[in-house]
């Protein structure tokens, strides 16, 4: 049985995990910092970096302490080292190599985007439900990710381990973004997600015609959120010249938005999978902890009979457990990493 320290600093939550044999979570530490960045509106990046410095040890030793073992104990440890703040990356991966050297174990560096994929293996592959801790099956290969956060969205088709082909992603605002800017023009704070899905369920999703973003034939898997964003921040500041809009008409304007959002997500999910003749999709990334893109998804996938993995909320959002089940497959390769290791801000896929 193999046991991974995992690392992951990437953005503004500190976490630390060991992972046994890719899919057994002994512990799974996370610290946000959103109180810390609420008032700024937004994520800064000097803040995050001196916090995930205050907190990685303690962090480090408590993932120990619940998984009941020591350093000593470990075969290899693993960190997120792109994308991401750079800043933020520097920290986690110092801890990493400080601990491999130390304990004369391997280091292997993780893609974050590729971490979030990961997070689907930690699940049973059930058709429109968040399943069980299991292990993963060789059967659940080939399958259709979608990849939504405040950085990225993107279709990648998953082939098997370490092996992926990027069929679409954003033009210009990643989906996350979007629903940040929404948030804000409603008056709402940070982070605007949640925010705007909990207001969401008490407005009229068809109440404010906004226009589905590029789903133009030439366009099939790629997307854009700037002009979705642009037309709500027109519609308030046009309520706005009319008279004081009430929250009913900003539950109306946030339901209508997020469900333009969600149905371009999927239905281009859905056409990737079809075209490549793929049976089953998975969510993954901090958007994939939406209500609606969930609910709607399970929808989806019964009418067209695929089988969807559907992360639990704790999977969805930045954690150090999907880092470990990503690691585990890279230790099996023998794929290891050097001490000289860099962060990259940019890391594609």
């Amino acid at each position: 049985m193999k046991k991974i320290l995992a690392i992951e600093t990437s953005c503004d939550e500190t976490s630390a995990a060991v992972v046994e044999d890719g899919v057994k979570i002994l512990s799974n530490i996370v610290a946000t910092q959103t109180e810390f960045h609420q008032k700024y509106g937004g994520i800064v990046p000097e803040i995050a970096a001196r916090k995930h410095i205050e907190l990685i040890n303690p962090i480090i030793q408590e993932a120990l302490d619940k998984a009941k073992i020591n350093f000593k104990d470990l075969d290899a440890v693993a960190v997120t080292y792109g994308p991401g703040l750079i800043g933020s990356l520097i920290v986690g991966l110092c801890a990493a190599k400080a601990i491999a050297w130390a304990q004369k174990i391997p280091l292997i560096g993780i893609n974050h985007l590729e971490g979030h994929i990961y997070a689907n293996l930690l699940i049973s592959p059930l058709a429109g439900r968040a399943g069980k801790l299991q292990p993963p099956s060789s059967n659940l290969f080939p399958f259709m990710c979608l990849l939504v956060s405040g950085g990225h969205t993107m279709i990648v088709h998953v082939k098997n381990h370490g092996k992926y082909e990027t069929l679409g992603r954003t033009r210009d605002d990643a989906a996350g973004e979007a629903f940040d800017k929404a948030a804000r023009v409603l008056g709402l704070s940070y982070p605007g997600g949640p925010l705007i899905d909990k207001l969401a369920k008490e407005g009229d999703p068809y109440a404010i015609p906004f226009k589905h973003p590029m789903i133009e034939k030439e366009y099939a898997y790629d997307f854009s959120f700037s002009g979705i964003k642009t037309a709500v921040v027109n519609y308030v500041d046009r309520g706005k010249g009319q008279g004081a809009r009430g929250k009913q008409q900003a539950a109306d304007i946030a339901a209508s938005f997020q469900k333009v959002v969600v149905e371009t997500l999927v239905e281009k999910l859905i056409k990737a999978a079809k075209d490549k003749n793929v049976k089953t999709v998975s969510i993954a990334g901090g958007v994939s902890a939406n209500s609606e893109l969930r609910g709607y998804l399970q929808k989806r996938v019964k009418e067209e009979n695929l089988i969807a993995i559907i992360p639990p909320l704790e999977y969805c959002t930045d954690n150090a457990a999907m880092i470990g089940c990503a690691a585990f497959f890279k230790f099996k390769r023998g794929e290891f990493s050097s001490l000289s290791l860099k962060p990259s801000a940019s890391l594609k896929l």
